[in-house]
Formats: structure tokens, C-alpha cells, sequence
């Protein structure tokens, strides 16, 4: 699994340099890219604890699970109950399903992630409790680097490109556009989040 930069960045940003919508934002932060750890779980919790809720309050919660657990593994998540979980800042629900993958850990990770299409993977993890798309999508950006996704259930996304074409009122007007940045839309995505935010997202 690769980790670090994508070997595809450097094609991705040629690309979108020629893009009218995106080359601003690209040539301001051109250097930076997207790094992968190449840990699945890892991204797959960060993930849950993220979802629906601001970065500043992941990152808090994430922390105090850190604390607790210590490196984000399934081993140690199974140390702990659902009820010890969710004392970190996590729902229930969302502590349910962090304790019930790391359970199925084994069947989680199973797959060759290498061999698998984007519509495999997907099919794969939402398959397992707690798993959407949005969330499926997360760990293929941050985890297995796949060049071309973007999560229409991102309000970050969805917001950033209403920003940058105002007359893109809708999720469908957000989807059209995207297809102009296939297949780089992983690229586009981090570079979007990069606009809104002061520091590089992460999963």
C-alpha cells in the first residue's frame, strides 16, 4: 500500500493547473499534496469519530481516544467496552461501531486492496456497521490514495465549489461540475478542503 505522496500527484496537478475553476488554488498551494499513512483501521476510526461534526471537535475527541487506547489498532480498541469509548467525547453508536469493527478486524482487513475497484472497495466497507459512503470514500482518499473520488456527501466539498461557482446551486450542479476534474477528483477534493481550511485535512 502506498504511503506519502501519490505517485500520480505531480499528472493530477498538471492537470488541474488547466483547470479555470481550480488552477488558482492549486498554483497557491502547489508543493503540498495529499500523504498517505497507508493504515486503513486507523483512517476508518478517525473517520467515524469525524463524522458529522466540526474538525476542531474530532480533534479533540480524537486525542482523548488516543489517551486512552494508544496507537489506534483493533488489539487495542478491543481492550476497552463501547461504554469506556464513548467516555472519550464518541456517541454510542459511533463507539459501538469502532469496538464492533475492531471485533471483525480480521474479516475487515481481509481484502488485496490493490486488486479491488473502486466499486469493490466501497461494496466491501459499507458492507460493516457504521460504514457509509462518505466514510468509505474518507479511507479511499486518505488510505488507499485512489486518484479519483469525490464525496458529494462532503458538506466541505459541496460548500467549497458553491464558493468558487456561485451559480452551483445544488448537489447535482456540485456533482457536474466534478466530472470536469475526473480523473483527479481525489486531488481536487484535497485541494477544495485545502481552501477552507488553515491546515492540511487529514483521516
Amino acid at each position: 500500500m502506498q504511503t506519502g505522496k501519490p505517485d500520480w500527484w505531480d499528472e493530477a496537478d498538471s492537470f488541474l493547473l488547466k483547470d479555470p475553476i481550480l488552477s488558482p488554488i492549486v498554483s497557491r498551494y502547489h508543493g503540498e499534496s495529499l500523504k498517505g499513512k497507508g493504515d486503513v483501521f486507523c483512517t476508518l476510526i478517525r473517520s467515524i469519530v469525524g463524522q458529522q461534526i466540526s474538525v476542531l471537535a474530532a480533534d479533540s475527541i480524537w486525542n482523548r481516544l488516543i489517551d486512552m487506547v494508544g496507537e489506534i489498532n483493533p488489539a487495542n480498541i478491543r481492550n476497552f467496552s463501547p461504554e469506556q469509548l464513548a467516555s472519550c467525547g464518541l456517541t454510542r453508536s459511533k463507539s459501538s461501531y469502532i469496538h464492533g469493527i475492531a471485533m471483525d478486524s480480521e474479516k475487515f482487513l481481509s481484502p488485496i486492496w490493490d486488486n479491488m475497484t473502486d466499486t469493490e472497495v466501497t461494496k466491501h466497507l459499507t458492507s460493516f456497521r457504521g460504514i457509509g459512503p462518505w466514510t468509505s470514500e474518507m479511507i479511499q482518499i486518505f488510505a488507499l490514495l485512489r486518484q479519483d473520488i469525490f464525496s458529494i456527501g462532503d458538506i466541505g466539498l459541496v460548500n467549497a465549489v458553491k464558493k468558487l461557482v456561485p451559480v452551483a446551486e445544488t448537489k447535482e450542479d456540485v456533482l457536474k461540475i466534478s466530472k470536469t476534474w475526473a480523473p483527479y477528483r481525489t486531488a481536487a477534493s484535497w485541494y477544495l478542503w485545502r481552501m477552507l481550511d488553515p491546515v492540511p485535512v487529514e483521516y
